[in-house]
């Protein structure tokens, strides 16, 4: 961690450089889950896996092309610091978005540490209808997701535990936002628990294939009627 606060310090060094006073905040989000990816990726040290990278926000009174021009120049150093490419956003376009990503906010608002600056989220919340809304999109994709990949199947039980298995994470995704739209603890199945697996028998695919079309489809109906807390 004390890498990772390093290379923080020296983003912000270098944003205050470029924007001066215009910077109004640097923050630091998915600190928990940076911190608990960090552990395992430690824990697993001796085989290949990919960096665990620490992401950032950096909020701004103005933003103009000559300002990613000269982030464009120092990038490089930032990715090698364990830096990944910072989030950059004018305050004002801020608080425009938030019903446009509101699972993406509403994640960083439940976990991040402010580096520097005032925290830009200390009057700002995500409006319940802007994330049932998200959620019914979500919930509606996957949904023709599924159908249409088991027409592409054709029939064979081999291509439908790819299907299962290729699908499993935007699954979980989908049940975690929902999750975060009833403010309770994300459920866990038999196709969340395959993330990560590389592949699945074709007895298993068939008999697991309904249940989880099934749940996806009262998923969709559940989210589309819901009326709130």
């Amino acid at each position: 961690m004390a890498d990772a606060l390093s290379a923080l310090q020296t983003l912000d060094r270098d944003l205050r450089e470029i924007f001066g006073g215009r910077l109004q905040s640097l923050v630091h989000y998915g600190a928990r889950q940076h911190k608990a990816a960090q552990h395992a990726h430690d824990a697993h040290a001796h085989g290949h896996h990919e960096p665990v990278l620490t992401h950032t926000l950096a909020v701004t009174e103005t933003l103009t092309p000559e300002d990613l021009r000269a982030c464009a120049k120092r990038v490089t150093s930032w990715h090698d610091k364990g830096l990944a490419t910072p989030l950059i956003v004018p305050g004002a376009e801020l608080v425009r978005s938030l019903d446009v990503f509101p699972f993406e906010f509403s994640a960083i608002m439940a976990d991040h540490i402010v580096v520097s600056g005032a925290n830009p989220f200390g009057s700002l919340h995500v409006e319940p209808s802007d994330l049932r809304w998200a959620c019914e999109v979500q919930a509606r994709g996957h949904l023709l997701h599924l159908r249409e990949g088991l027409v592409e199947t054709r029939g064979r039980d081999d291509a439908l535990a790819v299907l299962i298995v290729r699908s499993a994470p935007a699954w979980k995704s989908l049940l975690e936002n929902v999750a975060r739209l009833e403010k309770t603890t994300a459920a866990q199945d038999e196709v969340t628990r395959l993330v990560g697996v590389k592949e699945i028998s074709n007895e298993d695919a068939v008999r697991i294939f309904p249940k989880y079309l099934a749940d996806v489809e009262r998923l969709t109906k559940d989210v589309d009627t819901w009326k709130g807390l």
